[in-house]
């Protein structure tokens, strides 16, 4: 990590408070930023440019702003931030700013982030869902994440609560990469649910965000962070959605940016399920074990634990209950949510029997109950 192994230099901090302060201007964007690099090369050359040259480039507020220099006080909190160790601010000008991003329409013009930096261009692969996950949605985006992570792929994901961080916990338990972009500034852990998840990723992972210090968590933020997971990755599996969800436009830019799009099929009574429906009827490849993306993406496993290749490529994640035992309740609850009322018809069993057998089969973690008296299998 050539320049990066410290941020205290105080050459590299003034260089690093030309391009914050560039960037905090109000209504001055990355494709404005990029075009002001264009013409004068770097965030020195700007802030050494005459007015009237930059007039040329933006409006007169903005030249005007430009004009009055760097309000360094202002900049106090990012610069202490960035004095710290592990803490970074990866500009377009740095060998370490991922490739990937450099191929989307709309690439971040410098990134803050917060642990291991190599990462930035490590092969990813985005997995994404609902917020509102049923118990299965997030055991199965654990279960691919967990595997992916054989293949030598880093896990991109945006650290909310549900898919995203079954997501990044399975990355971690495999020992293996996660990155979380995330949509607030990196003083701010959001959700605060996982404040714990997210210190865990920044002490073995990434953490990065192309929001300033003590930025909120805002609806208009987050379609912004979706560019990005996108945009790291090679493809983009979405897990569980709803029709219209952050998954979904995190799944279209994927479209967009020219990466791989993969989608879990569900129960066609879930809400949680017609997203990802949707997706397959566009065109997404439908995904039920692990083998369907490692041939799309034609990977070859670069193993971290003790799995063999057989293992690896035998492994189906969203169905592995083909060993499960031949449990009749098991067997009669079929993949749907269904009723302690319906099992007791087609059981044949009294409500007592059937009550007592689920209360032990939710106490081994294999059915969950659900709103609504309804239960269903975990497999």
């Amino acid at each position: 990590m050539a320049n990066h192994s410290k941020n205290n230099d105080s050459q590299e901090l003034v260089e690093k408070s030309l391009w914050i302060g560039l960037g905090s201007i109000h209504g001055l964007g990355s494709q404005t930023f990029c075009q002001l690099l264009k013409a004068f090369g770097s965030p020195t050359n700007v802030y050494a440019t005459n007015f009237r040259q930059l007039k040329e480039v933006v409006s007169d507020r903005i030249a005007t702003e430009i004009s009055q220099g760097v309000n360094t006080d202002a900049l106090a909190d990012s610069l202490h931030w960035l004095s710290q160790e592990n803490n970074y601010l990866v500009t377009l000008a740095d060998a370490e700013y991922p490739k990937s991003l450099l191929e989307i329409t709309d690439p971040p013009t410098f990134l803050y982030a917060k642990g291991n930096l190599a990462l930035l261009n490590q092969p990813s692969i985005a997995i994404v869902g609902s917020r509102n996950a049923s118990v299965q949605g997030e055991k199965n985006a654990e279960a691919f994440a967990h595997d992916l992570c054989d293949y030598g792929l880093c896990i991109v994901s945006g650290l909310a609560l549900g898919i995203d961080g079954a997501a990044h916990r399975g990355a971690l338990k495999a020992n293996g990469a996660t990155i979380a972009v995330v949509g607030t500034g990196l003083d701010i852990v959001y959700p605060a649910k996982h404040r714990d998840l997210a210190h865990q990723i920044a002490e073995r992972g990434l953490i990065i965000s192309e929001f300033a210090l003590s930025t909120p968590s805002k609806p208009q933020n987050f379609p912004k962070r979706n560019r990005i997971i996108s945009g790291l990755s090679l493809g983009c599996l979405v897990v569980e959605a709803n029709i219209q969800s952050g998954s979904q436009i995190t799944a279209r830019l994927a479209a967009e940016q020219g990466r791989e799009i993969f989608a879990i099929p569900g129960s066609i009574h879930s809400p949680m399920s017609k997203g990802c429906h949707q997706l397959i009827k566009q065109g997404a490849k439908l995904v039920d074990c692990l083998q369907d993306i490692i041939e799309e993406l034609k990977l070859s496993p670069q193993l971290n634990g003790s799995n063999n290749e057989t293992n690896a490529k035998n492994k189906t994640s969203a169905n592995p209950g083909e060993n499960a035992p031949n449990d009749t309740i098991l067997t009669l609850m079929g993949f749907d949510p269904i009723t302690l009322e319906h099992l007791v018809v087609i059981s044949g069993l009294t409500v007592g029997e059937v009550s007592s057998m689920l209360m032990l089969l939710e106490l081994e973690g294999k059915v969950t109950s659900l709103t609504g008296g309804q239960y269903q299998k975990i497999v």
